[in-house]
């Protein structure tokens, strides 16, 4: 981007948007009874604000499955939204996953987030990968399947290349949508959004947006996913570990920044990671233009 083009994006007002543009949010399942009130408290209120599809994270042990099966289910049942469950291709068989996958079909969940999974240490099997999965889930009803992405390369993958392959392969394999692990290089994304278009990739690349309120937190979590941090972003946090509520306006401005510039680019949905809490999800939607209806 030129000079000039970076001050006439950053100077148009959110106000602009008028709302048009599509979202999406992500939570987890709870694991206890204050979480699970946390979770509820949090759907019902994000619920206004029509997403167009809630997705559920999946772990790979069984007690982590039921729990997002039955969230999932009751998303579904008690609210009317889009459910989206995660489902991996770990610690399952195919037969397993085809038993999930028509559960889920027959309880009138149409929406899928395919993915591998984490690989735990010991593991033997042989890897059942999320273009397999994607694959079977195509065999076994007509769902609207997403699938990861990574702007900034998979932490596992040899190359830059072969993770855009990978990528193509799950869009081949019939994936419908593509989500991406959150990043705050808004150039990485583009670049990579020119990649995938360039060997072929026509489905849209939905951007993850993380509103970041723990600094500390996100380090951990860039270490294990590969994502860059930028020294911007390190510096805005700076002096802030006892000041949740100035975190909390970071967030939201860096958030609606690049919300902003994305779209301005063209992008029109984005997939929020809520980490169950729906306060600053909301207030960003709510300062973009998304307003209950």
């Amino acid at each position: 981007m030129s000079y000039a083009k970076d001050i006439d994006t950053l100077n148009q007002h959110v106000a602009d948007l008028n709302g048009q543009i599509n979202v999406s949010f992500e939570f987890f399942p709870p694991k206890n009874e204050k979480m699970e009130e946390t979770l509820w408290s949090s759907i019902h209120r994000l619920k206004t604000l029509n997403p167009k599809f809630v997705s559920v994270t999946y772990g790979a042990n069984s007690g982590e499955r039921e729990r997002t099966h039955s969230v999932v289910k009751n998303i579904k049942q008690k609210t009317g939204l889009e459910a989206a469950p995660h489902l991996t291709g770990i610690d399952a068989t195919p037969e397993q996953l085809k038993e999930i996958a028509q559960d889920y079909w027959n309880n009138g969940i149409r929406r899928i987030v395919a993915l591998r999974g984490d690989i735990p240490a010991g593991y033997t099997k042989t890897p059942f990968y999320a273009s397999d999965l994607v694959a079977l889930l195509r065999s076994v009803a007509d769902f609207d399947i997403s699938v990861a992405a990574y702007p900034e390369v998979h932490p596992e993958a040899k190359s830059a290349q072969a993770d855009l392959i990978n990528l193509k392969r799950k869009i081949d394999a019939g994936a419908n949508h593509v989500i991406t692990q959150f990043f705050f290089d808004i150039d990485n994304y583009l670049r990579f959004r020119d990649r995938c278009a360039s060997i072929g990739i026509d489905a849209e690349i939905v951007p993850g947006i993380l509103p970041v309120t723990n600094f500390k937190q996100l380090q951990r979590m860039a270490a294990l996913t590969n994502v860059k941090i930028p020294n911007w972003l390190a510096v805005n946090y700076e002096g802030l570990d006892e000041d949740q509520t100035t975190r909390n306006l970071v967030a939201a401005s860096v958030a609606l920044d690049m919300v902003r510039v994305l779209s301005r680019e063209g992008v029109k949905d984005f997939h929020f990671y809520t980490l169950n809490r729906s306060e600053l999800t909301y207030a960003i939607c709510h300062i973009l233009g998304v307003r209950p209806k």
